[in-house]
Parts: C-alpha cells; structure tokens; sequence
C-alpha cells in the first residue's frame, strides 16, 4: 500500500504550478424561475444542473472555452468564454423551438421527475466507479443495495425488490439478457453510460407497466453541435491484481453528423478476503459501443451498437457435493476449497455475450409535437459451465440464447398547461435452450410475444401545483417447448390441472407445451406541491402487474451457477401492486434533505424458497422452491447534503426497509437489513482541484428473516447424524471506511488529467453480507486499493 501512497503525492504535488479554474452559475427561465436538469456541455465535461437550477464544472484549464446550455422548449445558449480565473455564468434561457436532439435528451428525466423523487447518477460518479458494475455504480442512491452471487455478478435491488420488477432501460430499450436470474448482473459497461437516472415505484409507465420495484435509466453521452473530445480512464485495482481501461472519443459536425464510441477491457485475477484467496473469481470483460446520428431541425436518424462480452469465474467453494458440504461451510466459516492466487477461470464459471443493435427516428411536426420510432434487435447467449468429468468437462451445463426485437412508436404533444405523451410498443421474444449439453435445461425453450399502449399526461394548475396522470395497457403470451420427468410432474400433481399441455411421451418424461396469455392494466397518479419556503411535497400512487417470469414458471433442475436445485411453479398468478409514495424535499442556503416513505402492498408476490434437501447423480443440493404469497413492504430513505463552507462538504444517507409475508405472517426473506452512509468531502480549487472524501457505512444485522432451516442427516466420524442446517440466520452486520482522493495533473500539452486514489475497506474488515447468496461459503472482499488515471483530450 505504501508504494500506491507514495507514487499517488510524488505525481499530485509535484504537478502542484498546473492551473485550474472552476465555472459555476444558475439556469433560469423568463421568469427568473429554476430550470432543473438543464445540459450544461464542455469539451471537457458535461453536467446537469440541480433542482435550483444550479450548476458547477471543475478542473478547467486556462484559455478559450466553448459552452452549449440547452433546456428541451427552450433556445439553446452558445456562448465563448476566455477562462483567466473562476467564472460565474448565469444563463437566462428563453422560450423557443427546440431541436429534436433537446427532446432527446430530456423528455426522459422531465416526465418521470413530476410527482415522485428521482434521483440520478452523474459523469463524474460513473468515471470514479469505472472499474465497477453498474450495480456497484447504483449504491451511492439511498433505497438501492447490492443483491450479490459471489463478488462480481452484482444487482441493483430497490426498496427490497430487484430483477425481473427493476427493469433496466439503456438507450430507451429495455435490456433484456435473462434478467430473471439473481445470480445474472446486468450485461451493461458502466462506462458506457452518461447519466444513470433511479425511479423508485412503477411511476415509468411510457418505459414500463411491470416496473413494481422502480426503473434504471441510461442515458449515453451525446454531443451537441460541432465539437471533438475523447476521454480514457486507466484503473489499477490491487484486490484482484488487474485493472481496466476504457477509452472514448466523440464528435458531433455543423452538418449534422454526430458520432460515438467507446471499448472497454477489464482484465482481473482471485479475488480475496482478508484472511484468505476466493478461489476462481477472476473475470474478463471486453465491451463495445457506439452510434451514429445525422440531427437536422426537423428530424433525426441514429444507429446504434453495443457489444458486451464477459466470462465470469464462480467461487469453487460454493459448489457442494452434498449436504455435508453446506452444514460443514455453515458451522466452520472458511471455505473448503482454498488455493493460491490465479488469473486462471476454470469452471464452475459464466460466459455472457450481449449484443444490442438501435435504429431511431425523430420527427418534428411543428413547435409542440413530435413523433419518434425506433427498432431495436438482441442477442443474449449465456454458457454456464459445471464441474464436469471426461468428454463433457468443457461443455456447457446450462447453454441459453435470447432474441428480442421491438418496435415501438412515442408521440409527445405539449399546450400551455398539459403534456401528453402516447405511445405503443410490441415485443418478440425467442429463447432457445441448446440440447446439446447432454443435460435438462433449467429454462426450456420459448417464444414470448408482448404488445402494450400506454398514455401520461402532465397538467400544470399554476406555477407551485402540478398534477401528473398515466394508464397503460399490456398484453403478453409465452409458450414453452419443455420435458417434464413424469416423476416430477406427478409430485406437483400437474396432471390435474395442465393434462392438456401434453403433447408426446418420450421415456420417462413427458414432452409439454406450456402456454399462459396476461391482460394487464397499469395507472398512476401523482401531484407536485412546491411552496415559498423552498418546500417541495411529491405524492404518487401506483398500480401495477407483473406476470411470472420464465424461471418462476419453468425452473427445473440444478442451478450450475449456485450449486441449488430451483422450481418453478405452473399455477404461479399475476402479481398485483399498489404503491404510495410521498417525499419531502427541503433546500436552504447551505442545506439540503429529503425525506421519502413509502407503502407497497403486492398480492401474489413471488418468492423463491428453500423448501428441502434432494440427492442426484451429482450429490445432494438444497431445493428451492417458487411460490408465492400477499406481501406488505414499508420503508423509508433519507438523504442530505450540507455544504458546510466553500472547501468541506458532508453527504448523509439512511435507508430501511420492512418486509413482511401476510400469509406466513413471517418476515418476507432477503430484505435489505437498515443501512446509513456518511461522507466528509474536502475541496481545494487552488491546489489542483484537489478532492479528499472519507465514507462511512454501517450496516446492521438482519434481525426481521423467515425461519427455512431444514434438517438432514450428513456423516460425523463415519456414522450418519441429524443435523439443523441453518440457512436462515443473517450474518453480524459490519462496518466500513472508504476513502477516495482526486487532483488534477498536467502530465502531457493539451490534456487534462486526473489522478485519483482509493481503497475501499480501509481496515481490512472480513465480515459476511445478508444479500450475498454465497454467504454460506466465504467472506466478502477485503482491502482494495485503486489508482486511476483520467484523460480528458
């Protein structure tokens, strides 16, 4: 660690003569009034301003410098400034016809901010997590953990909901790369996003009328009129001895031609816990995007790539062979495999490919309305590998391929008062399970066809009262091609109600065609009070459904990636949820707080339990069952900030939330147990924009969690014993200090550089997560120390 401090004060301080100068200022309309999410772009670096209209961009090199700030419905402001020293710039932007690339970039952050809290990710956030996941990314918003499978396949669960009710949007389309899976990240490069926006409730309904848990919108860096930037980020991590590199360019030209793009590649060994290695937890990355776009006056055309490629390492201690394995792991806390340091990946592991391809159009009608069509194609293939003897030994267990298309159409009319917004959308959907790896397919085959219309309407009463009104219909059909063991089909007693799904008979298995058909209605409706003491009051109420996914119906066999056997259920029904949710949003001069609680009822929610101990050829796994039961969830999220002098900053965040099963009349499992986050952030413009943040972060233990332990008979000293497995009890809660440093340095003419330092679990702590689903076999990461280097040119 010394030798990282050391380089990190010898490359700060002996650049200490570069000069820096920060631009600042507010956004306001004719009316003197806060334009909030205004654009604010740079060759340097682009920014948003905040909901009082503020904004502020650091690190700025002496000379000229060119400013676009644009506001969708608003003339876009150009302007040259001769950067000499720090420089106030209050923009007064006045009505106007809008480009449709304005529309573009903030039709999405103006419609879902009306009536609930919406909180978002900025550049210079996603350029300090660039050697993280997106779901990594997401932590810093108060309501959002961190569901885990180990240390690298990480998602984002919001208010204690996550996966197929957190649908992920990038670049308007919904991501879908067997989003069902908890032990399947998001195949998304965090790089390659330039703003992150968190919806928390089913309040998206132009994105969404299946979104129960809330909404990730991405958004990628766009450029404005004729400009040429790059940026490359180099990140060295200590804590898996790799690193990541990510580079960009862009360019937009007077004619109208714009283009981007973006590579990354993360190349990264063993991870490790404090006291010991986490045997085969490497993991590669290769990512790809980029678009091109010709933006006239009245129309627009963009195509759009990207490319994601990962190959996964599973802890080799998280695959049992029996259920003396798992009570063994449980009871002594250390993993039973422990071998030395590697970068090699051998199985048990994932391969994913994810490929999305965009084609858009925007048209113009006149000054208050436009049309917009895209079409977006997917390609998702996902290999699971087992540990597997002889021949099969590099043959995929689990070899599934995805293909999605979309079409769908928006159409945007704004009046002196009332938006609308309307749109439909269809889906087609093809997943093929590959025979070929000599093993049943945990999800089988299936073509799924979803079409939806939906409509939102915004009314402004008068200046401090808004109201915001949405309903959404959707249809949606799956058939599955599927063999049941009719040993299997018999135990769930399938015969009585699904005799008709059987098609054929092939040994002892029957061959199904499973097919269910949803009608779903969804609607919200919210109201935005602000007051003159700069009170804001956001209230919203949510309906919406969400059909059972292809894992909650299908699920048959042993699950590669966590060592459990899962099953779906057939009789599974719609999930129906009602969601209020209320913030209280408060600025002063120097601080600012928001208070949000919020109530969510879910009948038919859907769980997966563990339910028994089963024996296969390949030893015996503990069973997992889907069901379903009437839920209730309350929480609340508080944030603040408080800016206590022009150079220290303190940041404060406190989530919690309250699951509880009705019909159990038990707590609901893998709820996120109470979380706070503090931070103390020093700033020194004059010495190269340096940056000093201390966080800290408790987590307490769960002490709200359903009793499913289960009882099996495992050898102690050669002779058979009953034994209590628990796989209930939360692990302690834990404590954590990060710290992150930042300054800028001139190391080459003409480009901006910053160099960062950071270690994450400063003290070495080894403690074990509730949400980690690998918490039976090992201890988090310990200590991670990353140096970063960001080129802006």
């Amino acid at each position: 660690m010394r030798y990282f401090i050391t380089l990190f004060f010898l490359l700060c301080f002996g650049f200490s003569g570069f000069g820096q100068f920060t631009l600042r200022g507010k956004i306001t309309n004719e009316k003197n009034q806060p334009l909030s999410g205004s654009h604010v772009h740079t060759n340097y670096k682009n920014v948003a301003s905040d909901p009082i209209g503020e904004y502020e961009i650091k690190g700025l090199p002496k000379g000229e410098l060119r400013v676009y700030i644009s506001y969708l419905g608003y003339k876009t402001c150009d302007t040259l400034l001769n950067i000499k020293e720090d420089y106030i710039l209050n923009v007064k932007l006045t009505p106007s016809e809008t480009t449709l690339k304005e529309v573009t970039v903030k039709q999405t952050s103006t419609k879902v901010s009306n009536s609930i809290s919406v909180q978002q990710i900025n550049t210079e956030r996603i350029e300090r997590s660039s050697s993280q996941t997106l779901a990594e990314a997401l932590k810093e918003v108060s309501g959002v953990s961190l569901l885990k499978t180990g240390s690298s396949i990480i998602k984002p669960m919001i208010n204690g909901l996550h996966s197929s009710r957190v649908p992920i949007f990038s670049n308007q389309v919904r991501l879908e790369d067997q989003q069902w899976g908890a032990e399947h990240a998001p195949n998304f490069d965090i790089n390659a996003a330039g703003k992150i926006t968190v919806i928390k409730g089913a309040s998206g309904l132009q994105y969404s009328g299946d979104a129960v848990g809330g909404l990730v919108i991405i958004e990628p860096l766009t450029v404005t009129k004729d400009t040429l930037f790059g940026k490359t980020i180099l990140s060295g991590l200590s804590n898996g001895r790799g690193g990541v590199i990510s580079s960009s360019i862009h360019q937009g030209k007077p004619t109208g031609w714009r283009w981007n793009a973006l590579s990354t590649f993360k190349y990264l060994g063993d991870k490790e816990a404090p006291d010991y290695v986490l045997s085969n937890t490497g993991n590669r990355e290769f990512n790809f995007s980029g678009d091109i776009s010709f933006v006239k006056k009245e129309y627009e055309v963009l195509a759009f790539y990207s490319f994601y490629h990962a190959e996964i390492g599973i802890l080799s201690a998280s695959h049992i062979g029996n259920a003396n394995d798992l009570y063994n792991s449980i009871e002594n806390q250390v993993p039973n495999v422990i071998n030395d340091f590697t970068y090699a990946i051998i199985n048990p592991k994932q391969k994913v490919e994810h490929h999305l391809a965009k084609l858009n159009y925007k048209q113009k009608i006149d000054d208050s309305s436009s049309l917009s069509t895209f079409y977006s194609f997917q390609f998702n293939h996902r290999q699971e590998y087992d540990l597997r003897r002889t021949d099969n030994a590099n043959k995929a267990a689990l070899d599934l391929e995805l293909a999605t298309h979309t079409l769908q159409t928006d159409y945007k009319k704004a009046w002196e008062k009332w938006t609308l917004k309307t749109g439909i959308n269809a889906l087609y959907q093809n997943n093929f399970a590959n025979p070929k790896t000599d093993v049943r397919p945990l999800i089988p085959s299936y073509v799924k066809f979803d079409g939806g219309l939906y409509g939102v309407g915004n009314y402004q009463i008068h200046e401090d009262l808004a109201l915001e009104m949405g309903v959404r219909y959707d249809f949606s059909t799956i058939e599955a091609t599927k063999y049941y063991q009719k040993s299997r089909w018999e135990e769930r007693d399938y015969d009585a109600d699904f005799a008709d799904f059987i098609i054929g008979e092939v040994g002892n298995q029957w061959l199904t065609k499973p097919r269910f058909t949803f009608h779903n209605f969804s609607g919200s409706f919210g109201i935005r009070k602000a007051y003159t003491s700069d009170w804001i009051w956001l209230n919203n109420l949510s309906l919406s459904n969400r059909n059972p996914n292809p894992s909650e119906f299908f699920s048959d066999g042993l699950h590669h990636s966590t060592g459990q056997i899962e099953l779906g259920d057939l009789r599974l029904q719609q999930e129906k949820s009602i969601k209020y949710s209320t913030s209280l949003l408060k600025k002063w001069n120097a601080v600012s707080v928001e208070f949000n609680p919020y109530f969510h009822w879910i009948s038919n929610f859907m769980f997966l339990k563990p339910v028994d101990f089963e024996t296969t050829i390949r030893g015996a796994f503990p069973v997992w069952e889907y069901q379903q039961t009437d839920a209730r969830l309350w929480g609340i999220d508080l944030r603040s900030q408080w800016q206590i002098n022009p150079t220290w900053k303190h940041l404060f965040s406190i989530a919690y939330v309250n699951g509880e099963n009705l019909i159990e009349n038990q707590p609901l499992i893998d709820m996120p147990p109470l979380n706070l986050s503090t931070s103390v952030q020093y700033k020194k413009s004059a010495w190269n924009e340096l940056v000093l943040e201390l966080q800290y972060e408790l987590v307490f233990q769960q002490n709200r969690y359903p009793d499913y332990n289960f009882d099996a008979t495992i050898l102690v000293d050669g002779e058979l014993t009953p034994v209590t497995v628990d796989i209930s009890t939360p692990p302690d809660g834990y404590q954590l200090f990060n710290f992150y440093s930042e300054m800028k340095v001139k190391l080459f003419p003409k480009i901006l550089t910053t160099l960062a330092f950071s270690v994450q679990n400063i003290l070495n702590i080894s403690y074990r997560d509730y949400l980690n689903r690998q918490r039976f076999f090992a201890d988090e990461t310990g200590r991670n120390i990353q140096l970063q280097l960001k080129f802006n040119y």
